[in-house]
């Protein structure tokens, strides 16, 4: 079976759009956030005799599947192949072209042969190109986006950027982001056993940083920190999560502060919850700090990076609105009911849900990052939040399925306690004021589209 996939890049050239590929982070981008795949092994690249390893995770069962890259021509093409896996055979072979008037044709060819028996059977045509379909779709959308992003800024040098929490959500995508624009990441880890030559060993809980090895850095991206919405907000939890934002800022705020020849600017991650609940009010980076648990965590959160301000550090406070991503995050923990068909409206439905596409903040952290004169207080929302009962009927809508099972304000107080009233039941309209007026571009303005893009239904 073939099966050939093509999009046209009209503003890149063969050399930029081969190099995204060659850097590390490009497979991860490459892959689907609806995806299960762990990548147990790669190696040398896409060059003749690179390898990759994969763990492919499917409903209740998963396979390895290893392939060896061949047939590498710079800037023309390269191909992976099967060496062991669940196919008979695969053949994906990657190929660019120059366009007339510029511009880059990408297509992607693949020949496969299903295996033999039940299991081929089970994997007939029309659901091979259903799946590849609904993934070429996605790979060509990130490809467009983060080409685009990085050539905003293609005239400025390549940075050296730690980043603790890279190992999150968020933080591995922008790891991955960066590297395939090609700059240098530096993550920040816990476990000295892991060290290298791009990691920087630091524990928050014993005041420990190798603060050396950040000499030569030019940003710190900041996004550790305890999950809030992992269990009930008992006093211990609550301890926890406070200090896990506080203690780790406070550290790499004073850090920096006494540092020669260290990082000129850090983007912390504060949230939205510093607003409080505030109904339909509109909200900028301008209105005070509200009140409630996830308030008062902000407010600290924010006020232990004064040392690195008070030295002349460029700060952003990022504060961060509901991120969507199936791979985890808010969205992650909703995918499972909805598609049971049975998820609903919280409480009255009424209150606002400010949100931001996962590739959208990623893209925010790098302009923040490239943008010298954005500093301070920095709202990472979309420009359009929606409703409770809005959000919903979207997922809904996404999915295809039904939203008709509400979960009433008290059965939510009852499961999840503070937690529920604070990140279910209230809500911020919040306004991304100070991104839209430096000039960024949010490629998800709509959560329809942001969910299309994210659960793999582009048309």
């Amino acid at each position: 079976m073939r099966l050939t996939y093509r999009t046209d890049l009209q503003h890149h050239l063969p050399s930029t759009v081969f190099a995204w590929h060659e850097r590390p982070g490009a497979l991860a981008r490459l892959t689907p956030p609806w995806a299960h795949v762990d990548v147990l092994e790669q190696s040398n690249g896409i060059r003749d005799g690179g390898k990759v390893v994969l763990r492919v995770h499917r409903g209740p069962t998963s396979f390895r599947w290893e392939l060896r890259h061949k047939d590498f021509v710079l800037d023309r093409q390269f191909c992976d192949e099967q060496v062991a896996g669940p196919l008979k055979s695969w053949l994906h072979t990657h190929r660019f072209e120059a366009l007339d008037g510029g511009g880059t044709g990408v297509e992607d060819q693949i020949d496969l042969e299903p295996p033999l028996g039940a299991a081929g059977a089970a994997i007939g045509p029309a659901l091979v190109k259903n799946e590849l379909g609904r993934l070429f779709r996605f790979r060509y959308r990130r490809l467009f986006t983060d080409l685009a992003r990085h050539a905003d800024f293609a005239d400025r040098p390549r940075l050296r950027v730690a980043i603790s929490g890279a190992s999150g959500l968020v933080g591995s995508n922008l790891a991955d982001f960066l590297t395939t624009g090609g700059h240098q990441v530096v993550r920040l880890v816990r476990d000295s056993r892991e060290v290298s030559d791009d990691s920087v060993y630091w524990n928050p809980a014993n005041g420990d940083i190798d603060a050396n090895s950040l000499v030569g850095v030019d940003a710190v991206v900041h996004l550790a920190g305890t999950p809030i919405a992992k269990g009930r907000w008992t006093s211990e939890r609550k301890k926890s999560i406070k200090d896990s934002r506080t203690k780790g800022t406070e550290l790499l705020s004073r850090t920096l502060a006494t540092m020669t020849g260290g990082p000129r600017i850090l983007v912390s991650a504060s949230a939205i919850g510093f607003y409080g609940d505030r109904g339909d009010q509109r909200v900028d980076e301008s209105t005070p700090a509200g009140k409630g648990f996830l308030a008062e965590v902000c407010r600290a959160w924010e006020g232990a990076t004064k040392p690195a301000e008070r030295a002349g550090i460029r700060v952003a406070n990022l504060r961060i609105g509901v991120t969507l991503s199936p791979a985890g995050g808010a969205l992650g923990q909703m995918l499972l009911p909805f598609k049971m068909g049975a998820g609903g409206r919280l409480g009255s439905g009424d209150q606002y849900l400010s949100w931001i596409d996962t590739d959208d903040l990623v893209a925010a952290i790098h302009h923040i990052i490239m943008t010298d004169h954005l500093r301070g207080a920095i709202n990472a929302t979309a420009p359009h939040p929606v409703t409770n009962a809005t959000f919903t009927s979207s997922l809904g809508r996404a999915l295809v399925r039904p939203t008709v099972i509400p979960i009433p304000e008290f059965a939510v107080k009852a499961v999840f306690g503070e937690l529920g009233q604070e990140a279910l039941l209230w809500g911020q309209r919040v306004m991304p004021d100070k991104l839209l007026e430096s000039g960024f571009r949010f490629f998800y303005e709509g959560v329809d589209e942001s969910l299309r893009f994210q659960l793999g239904h582009m048309e």
